[in-house]
């Protein structure tokens, strides 16, 4: 071989091996590439170290290796048995209910992996039900709790290589209930899909969150979708939510459709202030979405002896609290930093002495393990 020709080979060598780095670095969908469908295992044998940059990772969508399908064909009230499957796309009738009419629900969960190594979910049986809650609303057959927790534990055991270190994030499980059936008709599909996905992820935001105040739409109406997780429910705030953040903003606030006096929540997340020892949130009354996170810093706050009233929070209560702070499972708990209204700025406090501070260590302590579960919470799968 000629010398020309080494230096060739040697030159697309070294592109090679620059090219999978890179890779590697940018956490690609295709650094599965080093490992495929055929050489890992379900329970996923790479080594996590090996994907992302861990310390780099944001709240937003990665592949993974997995997904889990199920199945309520027409004429059957119950899904049949699941399974797992590669994750990729999937094939929908273009006249399928949940394209022509919306008919879908979304969960959201997380696995976290301890400083012990072991995998944790937290409460994933009240998902289950709070989607089943949805399914009655939108005229939908739903999984039984045990089908769904286990579809919850396959996907993350399935993933668990893309389930991050402990402290760099964790392991985002999407649950998906769709009406695949075709339907021309105004009524609901014919057949059912269940299926959960997944995506490491890291903060949904960095800091402390700026809310402007919606005055002009509304997240949810009486007798609405507000209060489930229907799909329908996100698409139509967006405009808002573009507009506020043009403006510098996290988040909107929206208020109640009733009145339009009264704070209600986020786009995606529940809301709650603080006034000396007492911690007050919008009661769940149809129109708020019942998050399991809101759940459980009621009872959290409430075993550390703070008072909780779940009431109508008015608008201009906002000026006189000491603090604000959100929670979902995506942002876990987040301070407010500062409300703004009609041209108005509030700020609160944020940062070490908070309370939300002490709940948030609280529940993530429990989450991962590093705070005994004396609530029966978690359930671990490893």
């Amino acid at each position: 071989m000629s010398r020309g020709k080494i230096r060739s080979l040697e030159w697309i060598r070294t592109l090679r091996r620059g090219v999978l780095a890179t890779k590697l670095r940018h956490c690609s969908r295709n650094a599965i590439g080093v490992q495929t469908a055929s050489d890992a295992s379900i329970n996923g044998d790479q080594e996590e170290h090996d994907l992302c940059n861990w310390d780099e990772l944001k709240f937003s969508f990665i592949p993974t290796d997995y997904m889990y399908v199920m199945k309520c064909s027409s004429g059957e009230s119950a899904f049949s048995q699941g399974h797992l499957t590669r994750y990729g796309n999937v094939e929908l009738s273009p006249s399928s209910g949940v394209l022509n009419y919306g008919q879908g629900l979304l969960e959201g969960l997380k696995a976290y992996r301890g400083d012990d190594n072991r995998i944790r979910l937290f409460r994933p049986e009240q998902n289950a039900l709070r989607m089943q809650m949805g399914a009655e609303r939108m005229c939908m057959p739903s999984p039984t709790a045990e089908q769904f927790v286990s579809s919850i534990k396959q996907t993350a055991l399935a993933n668990k290589r893309w389930i991050p270190p402990p402290g760099k994030g964790s392991l985002y499980i999407r649950p998906l209930l769709l009406g695949t059936g075709p339907i021309l008709g105004v009524a609901p599909s014919p057949e059912y899909t269940f299926l959960a996905y997944a995506s490491p992820v890291g903060n949904y935001f960095n800091g402390p969150m700026h809310f402007s105040v919606e005055d002009k739409v509304y997240r949810a109406i009486p007798g609405g979708t507000g209060g489930i997780k229907s799909i329908t429910n996100y698409s139509p705030i967006y405009k808002a939510l573009t507009q506020a953040k043009a403006k510098g903003f996290t988040d909107a606030i929206f208020l109640d459709a009733a009145t339009g006096k009264n704070i209600e929540e986020a786009t995606a997340c529940n809301i709650f202030v603080v006034k000396g020892n007492v911690i007050s949130t919008p009661p769940i009354a149809g129109t708020i979405l019942p998050g399991i996170t809101r759940k459980s810093i009621i009872e959290v706050a409430s075993w550390l002896g703070y008072q909780i009233e779940e009431r109508a929070i008015p608008l201009e209560e906002l000026i006189n609290v000491d603090e604000a702070f959100c929670t979902g499972t995506a942002i876990a708990i987040k301070p407010v930093g500062s409300v703004t209204y009609q041209g108005q700025r509030v700020e609160y406090k944020t940062g070490e002495g908070t309370v939300s501070e002490k709940l948030r260590r609280t529940l993530t302590g429990i989450q991962t393990g590093r705070i005994e579960d004396t609530m029966g919470w978690v359930v671990e799968i490893e």
